[in-house]
């Protein structure tokens, strides 16, 4: 049985060791402006530091130059591939095939992996891209089960494949999107995606035979997000994923928060460890329960499962979770009084959860201890001021920086 890379997403620098210690076996980032989310906060000395952090600690950092590009830009993706190569990426992550020629000329010591947005669903095209210097593909998310085996099946075994297993899913084909473009002028497809599936609308019927006549579709007040998706997640498939030789396993999210990612990487690296360890006890839903406590959408298989299931829509907008939130981030620990980095609101009675690195279930306890981190003084609550508003409270288990607690509201 061959253990599958777990792969995370890594926003910036900061996001990248949190994902590590939660047990990501890769990280992947984008360059300062050519990929396409270019509103994370990944600038090129933070790129830099990423890189030579994962390679210190044994991990693979892979780099997204996944524009569809205009001739306009090929000086800078030029330049970007240079200074990939010598950072020593251990991938370049890209879906046009003229900055594919790029990589080939300005860093040929770089892996090429195909990205999702190049609609890889068929065993000819990732037969293509391979005998055009690709390492790895990253599967389309529409593909089902059944073909993904087969393009596995009928590719060679040094091409690896790649699979998203969680996280948001876009409503253009694999991310390939022009709704952003078409009603806010920021192209999804040059890493400036508005989210205009996320938005809500009020639709109107108009009746045929009286043309302007506009009747309103029945909605709530919110309107109706008709074109927003649940969230994809496959914890529950984990068996079927690595038993058909899945090279590496994706978790979506540049632009979401510490707390996001430490709950998702933590709860699939213990997935996957789990299932390696003792396959046949493999029990999904104590990893599902870890999940529904981070969730902003509600979760959906996709077309992983049937290529016929409709029930990925998420017709409520929902983008917070009603039962947990992000408390805070440890910052030192010293004799059992921790000094946290405020996130939400924390007081006097709340109950907290510390995530601990590699451990499934989260340690609880409630505060009964909270003083001010400049005066020591103590105090019944603080709210997240100024960024790296900070507090000192009792926390009776050693934790170390970085470690994240979530608060239950």
């Amino acid at each position: 049985m061959k253990k599958p890379e777990l792969l995370a997403p890594a926003g910036s620098f900061q996001k990248a060791k949190i994902a590590f210690l939660y047990g990501a076996d890769a990280v992947y980032a984008g360059t300062s402006s050519l990929s396409l989310r270019s509103r994370a906060e990944m600038q090129d000395d933070d790129l830099a530091n990423t890189i030579n952090y994962a390679h210190s600690i044994g991990k693979k950092v892979y780099v997204a130059i996944n524009i569809y590009a205009w001739d306009t830009m090929y000086e800078e993706i030029r330049k970007q591939a240079r200074m990939l190569n010598e950072l020593k990426a251990d991938g370049i992550i890209v879906a046009d095939g003229g900055v594919v020629d790029i990589l080939k000329e300005e860093a040929p010591d770089v892996d090429i992996h195909i990205s999702t947005q190049a609609n890889v669903v068929s065993a000819h095209t990732a037969n293509f891209w391979h005998k055009n210097g690709a390492k790895r593909v990253i599967l389309a998310r529409e593909l089902n089960k059944s073909q993904i085996k087969d393009i596995i099946d009928n590719t060679p075994m040094r091409l690896e494949t790649e699979i998203f297993v969680h996280g948001a899913i876009c409503f253009g084909y694999s991310g390939r999107c022009f709704l952003s473009d078409f009603l806010a002028s920021r192209s999804a497809n040059l890493g400036d995606c508005a989210q205009s599936c996320r938005w809500a609308y009020n639709v109107y019927a108009e009746e045929v035979n009286n043309p302007g006549n506009l009747m309103p579709i029945e909605h709530d007040e919110k309107g109706t997000y008709i074109f927003s998706s649940k969230d994809l997640c496959l914890v529950k498939e984990i068996p079927e994923i690595v038993e058909m030789g899945v090279d590496s396993l994706k978790i979506e999210g540049r632009l979401k928060t510490e707390y996001y990612l430490a709950s998702v990487i933590n709860t699939y690296r213990n997935a996957i460890d789990d299932y390696i360890k003792d396959p046949a006890h493999y029990d999904y839903t104590k990893y599902l329960n870890e999940l529904e406590k981070v969730k902003t959408r509600s979760l959906t298989t996709f077309y992983f499962n049937d290529r016929d299931n409709k029930d990925f829509q998420e017709y409520e907008g929902k983008q917070y979770n009603p039962d947990y939130e992000f408390g805070g981030k440890v910052v030192s620990y010293e004799e059992e009084t921790s000094i946290i980095e405020v996130k939400n609101r924390l007081k006097l009675g709340d109950t907290l959860e510390i995530l601990v690195p590699g451990q499934l279930e989260a340690y609880r306890f409630t505060i009964d201890k909270l003083c001010n981190s400049e005066t020591n003084e103590p105090i019944e609550f603080i709210n997240p001021g100024k960024a790296g508003q900070t507090v000192k409270i009792h926390i009776p288990i050693k934790v170390e920086p970085n470690w994240i607690l979530r608060r239950k509201k």
